[in-house]
């Protein structure tokens, strides 16, 4: 299954960016969505996940308000909806998935299948 990442870039403090995680040959019955990500010198940190299950749904305390998790099963797709952006989002972000299971997975090391990575870089 590959999962391919598109919409990072640079943007202004204060501004939006819409990421987005195209997953074609994902089952989209019951699943595990997460996104990570990865800033210079630090580790990787769960951002956000969503599970198929109902209410099962998960935001970082440093993202919470301003980023939304969504996903499109016809379009077998996902979405990070990023607002109010701030210098200390500038990271890599990661976009996961893992089948079969209908829970916000917070963890890593439970994904299986991964993006590519897209650079999201935020000016002051």
């Amino acid at each position: 299954v590959q999962l391919v990442e598109s919409g990072g870039g640079l943007v202004q403090a204060g501004g939006s960016l819409r990421l987005s995680c195209a997953a074609p040959g994902f089952s989209f019955g019951d699943y595990a969505l997460g996104w990570f990500r990865q800033a210079p010198g630090k580790e990787r940190e769960v951002i956000s996940c969503i599970g198929s299950g109902v209410g099962h749904v998960y935001y970082a305390a440093s993202v919470k308000g301003r980023f939304t998790i969504s996903s499109d099963s016809a379009k077998k797709t996902f979405y990070l909806e990023m607002k109010a952006l701030v210098p200390e989002d500038t990271a890599v972000y990661y976009c996961a998935a893992e089948p079969w299971i209908p829970l916000c997975l917070d963890r890593d090391t439970v994904y299986d299948y991964w993006g590519q990575g897209t650079q999201v870089t935020v000016s002051s």
